[in-house]
């Protein structure tokens, strides 16, 4: 029993795939809906299964030359996030024998191909897990690493990418002096399509591992959205899903994780750093004239077309970048629209790690960095771009420009 199925994202198809073979069935994929007209010709398939919206060529179309066209009655299953009255309509019209809504259970989907077209005589003896959810979105994630050999969580993440089709992480080695590099080249193992490692062979700091994977994932093709994380997990992989959902369900371009104290969520923050936390913040809003609570949380996700705007250019401090995002997008679409388009989710779970390699001193710096952030983006918006190497780095001058309020005000 032979089974085609198009899709233009391929993290989608391969867990799809995997499963129908571990069943007995032959299987083929295609992510170009026009190379998937060809293979229908001279694969003969018993069932396609296709998704609506792709690029070039829309399901519905492929539909129209299997039924319309060829005449064939070839059963065709639907597998797609459209989830419109008129689409699962028009579909029924032109014949279709099922239509599926993204997400939903992969058990789910080959219950219904069972139903099609029956069951293979020799299935493989090969076992997948069972739970495995068929996403509306793909997504890439950045993590940084720098010296993460002994903290990296690496179950924790293939379980999830298990689990969770759509998902592809993309592990940032940050010139690590440890074994981190051999330990994420582990990680890679038979999860190619999955997990990526992008090595930097000298260490820049967070901000520029972050700006480099950002970069490198927004020219993969098949991903809706794109975020970063911090390889502690701190916050959670199931709270970064509920991001996505959000930036996913309404029209964000950019979805940011806050630890927020709140009833029912678990937000561990030592004293310490929570009253630092809350000087930041202060200036930071001052900044941005934005009312963000929380611009440092390691969690953020992005639609594709502001990543350019977001990472295009170096950051000019190596840890409070995020603030230098939001700064840009403000410049970028203006404050009114800025504040339209960026959204501040409470978390429901963050835990501080411990082997955080932000000092406390280097809080007391970051202090100087936000005052670095007010005036270099104070005059992007009436002069020329400034080199960064003209920007005076010396403590006394920073600290000058961390306490002098009048440039948190413009």
């Amino acid at each position: 029993m032979k089974i085609l199925a198009i899709d233009d994202q391929k993290l989608v198809l391969i867990p799809l795939e995997n499963r129908l073979k571990e069943l007995g069935y032959e299987i083929l994929t295609e992510t170009n809906s026009l190379r998937g007209i060809e293979l229908y010709e001279s694969y003969h398939p018993d069932l396609v299964i296709i998704d609506i919206n792709m690029p070039l060529v829309s399901g519905i179309e492929v539909v129209k030359h299997i039924r319309n066209i060829k005449k064939s009655d070839t059963a065709i299953m639907i597998l797609s996030g459209n989830t419109g009255d008129d689409m699962i309509t028009e579909g029924f019209n032109l014949g279709i024998n099922d239509y599926l809504k993204k997400p939903l259970s992969l058990v789910e989907v080959c219950a219904r191909v069972k139903r099609l077209i029956g069951v293979p005589e020799t299935p493989n003896k090969v076992i997948l897990p069972k739970d495995i959810i068929i996403q509306q979105r793909c997504v890439g994630v950045v993590i940084p690493c720098y010296n993460e050999e002994k903290r990296l969580l690496s179950k924790k993440f293939t379980d999830f990418i298990v689990k969770n089709s759509g998902y592809h992480l993309c592990f940032v080695n940050d010139g690590s002096k440890d074994k981190t590099l051999r330990v994420l080249k582990d990680l890679t193992k038979g999860r190619k399509d999955f997990i990526t490692v992008y090595n930097c062979e000298k260490n820049g700091g967070k901000a520029e591992a972050v700006r480099q994977g950002m970069l490198y994932m927004a020219k993969q093709k098949g991903l809706d959205y794109i975020g970063f994380l911090d390889a502690d997990l701190s916050t959670d992989l199931t709270d970064f899903d509920n991001l996505v959902s959000t930036i996913e369900k309404f029209n964000y371009k950019i979805v940011s994780g806050s630890r927020i104290n709140r009833m029912g969520a678990n937000i561990s923050k030592d004293a310490a750093r929570n009253i630092i936390s809350l000087t930041f913040n202060f200036f930071i809003r001052k900044i941005l004239k934005m009312s963000f609570k929380d611009t440092q949380c390691g969690a953020k996700v992005f639609s594709k077309d502001v990543i350019e705007i977001s990472f295009g250019k170096k950051f000019i401090t190596r840890w409070v970048f995020d603030v230098e995002i939001f700064r840009r997008i403000t410049l970028h679409f203006g404050l009114r629209k800025a504040k339209q388009i960026l959204c501040e989710q409470p978390l429901k779970r963050w835990i501080h790690a411990n082997g955080s390699k932000l000092s406390i001193k280097d809080s007391i710096k970051i202090m100087g960095n936000l005052g670095k952030i007010a005036w270099f983006y104070r005059r992007q918006r009436s002069k020329p771009p400034v080199k960064l190497n003209s920007l005076k780095t010396g403590n006394s001058n920073i600290l000058k420009s961390a306490i002098n309020i009048r440039y948190f005000f413009y």
